[in-house]
């Protein structure tokens, strides 16, 4: 089940996060660290309501950002689309324990279904150039690369910026 983030979630998406950094990091890849995620990055998700958890029972294990402001990260990318509506998609995570079980992708569902019925012209995000999985996730779902983007403090490595058109999916259909 898909619910809005509540106050009582937000340690638990701490732990979460810490748990798939430490099992990236034993794969090799650098993509999380003590920087990010971090507890203001969630506490500003919770305040602007676009932060939602994924729940098997009672328990949260998996979490998604749902944001419609561009960071300025994302300033210098030559996006697929020209509009200024668009979903952004941030600090997708599932806990380690229950990846392999399609969440990630009913969470995926979920984004894009929520940018279709606000009238995104496209879903955005970034994902770590490293991760050869979520590169091959994204791609499967019909996102394009769209450029790279650094975070030092997360690291030397850049982030690949990918796109979904909206309307050429449905298109497609």
């Amino acid at each position: 089940m898909i619910r809005p983030a509540q106050t009582s979630d937000l340690d638990v998406l701490l732990s979460l996060t810490k748990a798939c950094a430490a099992d990236l990091l034993n794969r090799g890849i650098d993509q999380w660290n003590e920087h990010y995620p971090n507890q203001e990055a969630f506490a500003s998700d919770f305040d602007n309501r676009v932060l939602f958890v994924y729940c098997v029972a009672t328990r949260v294990v998996g979490c998604v950002a749902l944001c419609t402001e561009m960071d300025q990260e994302y300033r210098s990318i030559e996006w697929l689309t020209n509009t200024t509506q668009h979903l952004y998609v941030h600090r997708l995570a599932v806990h380690p324990e229950h990846q392999g079980q399609g969440i990630a992708r009913q969470l995926m569902d979920f984004a894009e279904d929520h940018a279709q019925k606000a009238g995104c012209a496209s879903v955005r995000l970034d994902t770590f150039s490293v991760n050869k999985r979520n590169l091959k996730f994204y791609k499967a779902r019909s996102y394009r690369i769209t450029g790279e983007i650094f975070f030092p403090k997360q690291s030397e490595h850049p982030f690949v910026t990918l796109e979904l058109v909206l309307n050429q999916r449905t298109k497609e259909k």
